[in-house]
């Protein structure tokens, strides 16, 4: 991944193109697809194959554990997706008429929406961006002692902002009894050090991390374990499902484990766990210091070209994404896509990402090709 050797042997599919657009797919290392066909391996034995299944899941647990820091293994679950995650937290508060929930303008819908289905009886309150950025001074006089839940993304989606959340946590601990939620997903796997002193942390598994579909990880720091129970049906976070009085009462396992409502997605356990395994070997702090200088220089040349750049600049910090707008988003996506360039374009919004298998020559041939078109 961080020389050229590794990265030929690892990621061979991007020998013929230039790919900056990890925020929306990760490449999965060659890892990745040995760990599928092991899985498929496994499950030729049938339900003996389940023995090797559970032994994938607990590795996968506690990979998990290492790679956050500071949790362990029973710390960690698997949702389906990080929007299943969000839901379940939703079932979990339980909300009613009088509550709050404070979301912001710079998150995936994922983290945003079930609040704001019409089912949902809590008021919803939107910390909205300045300059691209979240303030705390903007986010206090949203905070009462009605507010429950309190979510944001580490790394925006949107235009790769960082959320202060070093000030975040004590501000609203200081001011109301919230649960404090943080996705993950565009940090995960290339950003050092994670935050655990929040209730709940949240991941999608395809993008930086470089895994398949079909994982969410849950993690529930142990000060919070016991304020997180899912009444949600099933049977594998389930207390007791098989007991003499299953017909009669269901009790959820409290902590990230419930938020495991059916049978594992094995599939993604093994890929997943591959993955992470991949990325703690070569290491985050690796990764950070190869990529971050790349993320810098697109930020700061970008900030030289005739675009609106809509990633904070300087000195705001920076992680793996940077975004922007022009006029002419499509036809510079149509130009670039030409060249083998992979970008995201969404509503006339250019979205580059940074990550370890990323060059030098990956970010100069992106100008090469993107200048010329804003001339």
């Amino acid at each position: 991944m961080l020389t050229p050797e590794s990265r030929q042997l690892d990621f061979p599919s991007l020998s013929q193109r230039t790919y900056l657009n990890t925020a929306a797919e990760g490449i999965p290392p060659t890892a990745v697809g040995a760990a599928l066909n092991e899985y498929f391996a496994d499950k030729l034995l049938g339900m003996d194959g389940r023995i090797a299944h559970q032994a994938k899941w607990d590795a996968l647990r506690q990979t998990a554990a290492e790679l956050i820091g500071g949790l362990s293994a029973t710390d960690i679950g698997l949702c389906s997706c990080s929007s299943e995650a969000y839901n379940l937290i939703a079932l979990a508060l339980r909300l009613r008429d009088g509550d709050e929930v404070v979301i912001n303008d710079l998150d995936f819908p994922a983290g945003a929406t079930p609040w704001l289905q019409a089912a949902c009886p809590a008021t919803v309150k939107v910390w909205r961006a300045r300059d691209g950025a979240l303030r705390i001074d903007d986010l206090l006089p949203l905070l009462s002692q009605r507010t429950r839940f309190v979510n944001t993304s580490w790394v925006s989606f949107f235009n790769g902002a960082v959320a202060p959340v070093s000030e975040l946590v004590p501000a609203i601990r200081a001011r109301c009894p919230a649960l404090i939620g943080l996705d993950v997903t565009q940090a995960l796997g290339r950003v050092p050090h994670v935050p655990t002193d929040v209730d709940v942390i949240v991941s999608s598994t395809h993008k930086w991390i470089l895994g398949s579909h079909g994982g969410g990880i849950v993690a529930i720091p142990p000060q919070s374990r016991e304020r997180w129970n899912i009444p949600a049906g099933g049977w594998f976070h389930l207390e007791d499902a098989f007991g003499d009085r299953r017909f009669e009462r269901a009790v959820s396992r409290p902590g990230a484990v419930g938020f495991g409502v059916g049978m594992p997605n094995y599939p993604a356990v093994y890929a997943v766990n591959a993955a992470l395994n991949y990325i703690r070997d070569v290491s985050v702090e690796a990764i950070a210091a190869a990529a971050d200088p790349l993320a810098t220089q697109v930020r700061e040349r970008l900030g030289r070209l005739n675009v609106e750049l809509l990633t904070p600049i300087a000195p705001a910090p920076l992680a793996g994404i940077v975004a922007f707008r022009h006029p002419a988003s499509e036809r510079i996506h149509a130009a670039l896509h030409a060249q083998g360039i992979h970008v995201m374009m969404h509503a006339g919004r250019v979205r580059i990402a940074v990550h370890g298998y990323n060059t030098q020559a990956d970010i100069d041939r992106f100008f090469e090709v993107l200048e010329p078109e804003l001339a």
